[in-house]
């Protein structure tokens, strides 16, 4: 099993960040729910950005903009930085998927989110974000701060 607070310093912080990552981290303690989520996640980002994508462009650019104010409102200027990486890399896929974007996102969408369903029957416990849908935010980045943390970058 990972280590969930990747990043985070030994005594609690209180920072609404560490909180939410510390709460979402409770129903993703199975390291089989781990790693379907540490791969469905991003697959799910993608995906429902590339669908917003093919709604309209502008409509993603809006989404991906939304999605980072609320990560500003996070206060940690290294999550930000990864999630607006993590924002150009989608789009440049989601462009490179041209014509083609609707149909590749909508299994994308549909094959992790069945996956992610899965991993907390294993898990036995239900997504966080059944409780606050904030949490559908919180996911990326409990994948971002692991990734970073097998990097040693605190933030």
């Amino acid at each position: 099993m990972m280590d969930t607070t990747a990043g985070a310093t030994a005594a609690p912080t209180g920072r609404r960040l560490d909180r939410l990552l510390a709460h979402y981290a409770e129903s993703h303690r199975h390291p089989a729910n781990e790693i379907i989520h540490f791969v469905a996640i991003p697959a799910i980002m993608l995906s429902l950005i590339g669908l917003i994508y093919w709604i309209h462009p502008w409509a993603a650019y809006g989404f991906l903009l939304g999605s980072l104010a609320y990560y500003v409102m996070l206060r940690s200027p290294v999550l930000l930085a990864g999630m607006v990486i993590a924002a150009v890399l989608s789009l440049l896929a989601v462009r490179a998927m041209s014509e083609h974007v609707l149909p590749i996102c909508l299994a994308i969408f549909v094959i992790a989110w069945i996956f992610q369903f899965v991993g907390h029957k294993v898990e036995g416990r239900k997504p966080s974000f059944f409780e606050d849908l904030q949490y559908l935010l919180v996911g990326p980045l409990f994948v971002l701060t692991h990734a970073l943390g097998r990097l040693g970058v605190r933030w």
